[in-house]
């Protein structure tokens, strides 16, 4: 187990630095490229998109062969694309943020089926945990490090080298492969179906986030109840479940339009705004993507001692405070950065707290979680080059800090209305 935990760092450090790496040397990107900031808005809206539209062919994917070579295409893919996109015309660096975005998304939906399967009932909420985190750290290194190597070897071969952590997954994932082989363990863990014939593979039920995909039984295997499988999937949703799941699409649409909107441009507004070089702007926007780990694991902690939409409202109020604070008071803008960032890790975690609190059955988690995920990822996908053509429009950055304040007043509000409801949620879920 320690050595797919181990696997599991090393995917996890691929899976959000490679859209991040391009936002710290936008500015160059878009002077070598010619990309205006619409295009450069696409760097990360491009893989967003893919998240939303590009998961029922992932989960088929992994489906046909496989979990273990699932993670190896996510690798080869991010390694590819990370190739493309740092060599060649404007089209080219697309059609490279593109691999990448399609190479995320198989890496989205197959690290919550490798936990499922891997990792020991009582250590499930440690790896998810542990992978959320990775991610932030990930995205934290690429903005510490890309605009120095850029200052030294220029910005292609800045993103070029990220592709290192790429690599370097790719040989550890053959030599675990390898090792499970030897050890009579080869076969794929997505192949292992429900024992009773359900005739289904657990990952149709896998959403691209591991918060709320299904929860292995305390065995640590497959197999569940047929009756019982077969009743969870006959419940339908009663109809304040569908209208606070419909209030969690707002209210991820909110989270992911900020999110993805502050990671493409505040090191731009930082650099415009207050003077900042490259690397100082890099380091500051990394706060924000290192503070999210704050937020992950502090909003459970409040959660458990408080009602529901108690979490909901103090990650709301950090998240307001980004924007406004980067108008108001620009000069604190190493605050608004770190409260903004907790707010961006509780905000996820409070969304599909929220979600598996109300579903009444796994089934109904998964789905609910993949229903909410495809409309908040697709609100992502409009945000950045909807800032970046804002701020052409206007010339400087309050009309997308606006912007950013109106997705995070929409988290506040339909998730304040999401935790309230949820809490007339009485029935206990069941875990089939």
């Amino acid at each position: 187990m320690p050595w797919i935990i181990l696997g599991i760092v090393v995917l996890a450090l691929n899976l959000r630095a490679p859209i991040i790496a391009p936002t710290a040397v936008l500015g160059d990107i878009q002077a070598d490229t010619g990309l205006d900031a619409v295009g450069a808005g696409l760097l990360t809206g491009l893989p967003v998109m893919l998240f939303a539209v590009a998961t029922p062919l992932a989960t088929r994917t992994i489906g046909r062969w496989g979990s273990e070579t699932t993670v190896l295409a996510c690798l080869a893919g991010v390694l590819a694309g990370t190739a493309l996109r740092s060599v060649g015309p404007a089209w080219l660096v697309l059609t490279g943020t593109a691999v990448i975005g399609l190479s995320l998304t198989l890496g989205n939906i197959v690290v919550p089926v490798i936990i499922r399967r891997e990792v020991p009932w009582d250590r499930v909420s440690m790896a998810t945990g542990l992978y959320s985190a990775t991610m932030n750290v990930g995205s934290m290194a690429t903005l510490l490090g890309t605009a120095p190597l850029a200052a030294v070897v220029g910005w292609r071969w800045a993103i070029a080298l990220w592709g290192v952590v790429s690599a370097a997954g790719l040989v550890y994932w053959l030599s675990l492969i390898r090792r499970r082989v030897r050890r009579g363990h080869g076969s794929s863990l997505i192949r292992r179906r429900v024992r009773r014939g359900h005739g289904s593979s657990s990952a149709s039920t896998a959403g691209p986030e591991p918060a709320t995909g299904p929860e292995p039984t305390p065995s640590g295997t497959d197999s569940v109840d047929d009756t019982a499988g077969s009743a969870s999937t006959q419940l339908k949703p009663s109809r304040s479940f569908r209208r606070v799941m419909w209030l969690l699409v707002i209210t991820f649409s909110g989270q992911s339009a900020g999110y993805y909107a502050t990671t493409t441009w505040l090191p731009s507004i930082l650099a415009e705004t207050r003077g900042l070089d490259t690397a100082g702007a890099g380091a500051t926007a990394s706060l924000f993507q290192v503070a999210a780990i704050v937020g992950a694991f502090g909003v459970p902690l409040l959660a458990a001692r408080s009602r529901p939409w108690v979490p909901v409202a103090i990650v709301a109020v950090l998240w307001i405070s980004l924007p406004i604070g980067l108008m108001a008071a620009p000069e604190a803008h190493v605050l608004w950065s770190l409260t903004g960032g907790v707010a961006q890790g509780g905000g996820f975690t409070a969304i599909f707290s929220i979600l598996a609190r109300t579903a009444r059955s796994d089934t109904e988690a998964a789905s609910a979680s993949a229903f909410v995920q495809t409309g908040g990822y697709l609100a992502a996908t409009v945000a950045p080059p909807l800032a970046g053509w804002l701020h052409t429009l206007t010339d400087g950055w309050t009309a997308p800090l606006m912007l950013v304040l109106a997705a995070t007043l929409t988290f506040g509000v339909a998730g304040s209305l999401a935790a309230r409801a949820s809490e007339q949620q009485t029935e206990p879920p069941s875990h089939h």
